[in-house]
């Protein structure tokens, strides 16, 4: 997660299990699910699970009916018989959808681990910003010592700290900071879900929970970003303070680290005018430093690769 303007540098329902080898098995219809998230949640495409059960890609699930989730084999098949796919092998659409993270992405900008002699107070000097600045964003103790091997999130376009050139530490500390990192997935239907109650393109939120963490709640960055959506401790609490309604978002929940992000991209489309674009970069960059700066290249390329995955997503 990253900046937007008002921070100086800031920024469940688990997997439906995939169906076995041996058959297709009978998946109920949850609130709130989708033909394409059933799918999605099963590395399936749409398409195949359509075709095994006979209805269209557009078709729309009844809560409490049964859906019937194919293996792989099955669906090829089913997709075969339907005409939709040559016969010939090796050349049929993929069935699978896309297990990892999506190839080349960016690393995360500002990444930084903290080296033997490095102090909170000397980072903060060299990046241009406060010490209370630089800890309420990594959710640290500005006080407190700063351990060697603590993973920290530096500004966009900091300059590279003196210590950078001495060898990183085998072992790193993740600052004890709301968000928790929890053993917890969500599917694209969850994070579709949560986007659509908030205003937010659901096919968006989607490709930007993917790219961060491939809908992965335990995933934390060598920036300190943690979650599905990789929201920074400091975003987390601006989230908490000023977008939440009210609402008291629980820090080990990975459907409401969810809604922490989808409430932050929801307030950088407004500021960027309903550029979609320049609030994609700004989640990544800062929306500040994509102003006064520009894009990066690697914002570029993250860009890019998001607005690659919204056709994945739905659109």
């Amino acid at each position: 997660m990253r900046p937007i303007r008002l921070l100086p540098f800031c920024v469940v329902a688990l997997l439906i299990p995939a169906a076995p080898a041996a058959a297709a098995v009978p998946h109920v219809v949850q609130p709130g699910e989708t033909l394409w998230s059933i799918a999605a949640a099963n590395n399936l495409t749409t398409r195949t699970v359509a075709a095994f059960n006979g209805l269209s890609e557009n078709s729309q699930v009844v809560l409490g009916s049964t859906i019937q989730v194919p293996t792989t084999v099955e669906g090829y098949a089913a997709l075969q018989q339907q005409g939709l796919v040559p016969a010939t092998p090796g050349a049929a659409e993929p069935v699978a959808a896309p297990a990892a993270q999506p190839a080349a992405a960016p690393a995360p900008q500002g990444a930084y681990t903290v080296r033997a002699g490095d102090t909170l107070s000397g980072l903060a000097a060299q990046s241009g910003v406060s010490v209370s600045a630089m800890a309420a964003m990594n959710g640290l103790d500005p006080a407190g010592p700063l351990l060697t091997g603590t993973v920290l999130k530096l500004p966009g376009g900091a300059p590279v700290p003196a210590q950078a050139s001495q060898p990183a530490p085998a072992a790193t500390v993740v600052p004890a900071a709301a968000p928790a990192p929890t053993p917890q997935h969500v599917t694209a239907g969850d994070v579709q879900s949560v986007a659509a109650a908030h205003g937010v393109s659901p096919s968006l939120a989607a490709a930007i929970a993917w790219q961060e963490s491939g809908f992965n709640n335990g995933m934390v960055s060598s920036a300190n970003a943690r979650g599905v959506m990789q929201v920074m401790p400091g975003t987390w609490d601006y989230v908490q303070e000023n977008l939440a309604g009210g609402r008291q978002l629980d820090p080990n929940s990975a459907t409401d680290n969810v809604h922490a992000g989808v409430l932050y991209l929801k307030r950088l489309i407004n500021d960027a005018g309903g550029d979609e674009s320049s609030a994609i970069a700004g989640y990544y960059q800062g929306l500040a430093s994509v102003r006064e700066r520009g894009m990066y290249d690697d914002t570029r390329q993250y860009v890019d690769n998001v607005q690659a995955l919204r056709s994945r997503f739905g659109g």
